[in-house]
């Protein structure tokens, strides 16, 4: 599962040409579940439970990484958000995907109650941050390149207003997503399209995921913009690719 991860360190550890190794990790390698506040980099994960593989892949990875940089490798981890904006359709790109769903009618009301908190983050904060951490971050340092800690519900309240719409008049409860993030998964093993939402998503989606990124802001000069103005390039974006109309 990080086999290759570790084939690069060790690369690297024998290629004295190589200045620095940026490792591109997940906020979920953090420390777990943040209900009722905001987590940094001192938070490290137990190990003890997961929500998803997905969770627990980037936790073990997270610790090759940094003993690889305790071992003298030159690594900087940084932990990446929930990341939206222009681009190709995969799972990675929910927030797109889901909005897509939204604006034609086949998600008609949030998803859950609104308790979920993530931390979003636009798709070239992401470059800019990868480029001030290579140029800035320290060997073995832990950066958090997040943003905003938001949570569907005022994601979609947001995209109502930013395109002058009606928002949703109900919330669909998690324990239906789930069931239908579970036949979803059934259809796309069946017809090789990827699920709207999966089951473990629906995990994820019971708890908060909320984080700062004040360290990636001192030490790397980090300026991830505002969710209203991301958002705006995105829908419009979504718009011209006559993916959604509004």
């Amino acid at each position: 599962m990080w086999g290759g991860l570790e084939n690069v360190l060790k690369a690297a550890k024998r290629t004295p040409t190589v200045k620095k190794i940026i490792y591109t990790s997940s906020f979920f390698a953090i420390g777990g579940p943040t209900d009722g506040y905001v987590a940094d980099e001192t938070q490290m994960h137990q190990g003890k439970g997961y929500c998803t593989e997905y969770e627990k892949s980037k936790v073990l990875a997270d610790r090759i990484a940094l003993q690889a940089a305790a071992d003298g490798v030159l690594t900087t981890v940084v932990y990446a958000g929930v990341i939206y904006g222009p681009g190709k359709l995969t799972t990675g790109n929910l927030v797109s995907r889901i909005l897509i769903e939204r604006f034609n009618g086949r998600l008609p009301g949030y998803i859950g109650d609104g308790y979920d908190r993530e931390s979003f983050r636009h798709v070239d904060d992401v470059v800019s941050g990868h480029i001030a951490a290579m140029e800035e971050g320290r060997v073995g340092q832990r950066c958090l390149l997040t943003g905003e800690n938001m949570s569907f519900m005022q994601i979609f309240n947001m995209a109502a207003n930013i395109t002058n719409t009606k928002a949703p008049l109900f919330h669909v409860p998690l324990w239906l997503i789930e069931a239908y993030g579970w036949i979803s998964v059934f259809v796309s093993h069946i017809t090789g399209k990827l699920p709207l939402i999966s089951y473990p998503t629906v995990r994820v989606l019971r708890h908060q995921w909320a984080y700062s990124c004040d360290k990636a802001k001192t030490e790397l000069g980090y300026s991830p913009r505002n969710l209203t103005e991301g958002l705006s390039e995105m829908l419009l974006w979504l718009k011209e690719e006559k993916l959604i109309k509004f």
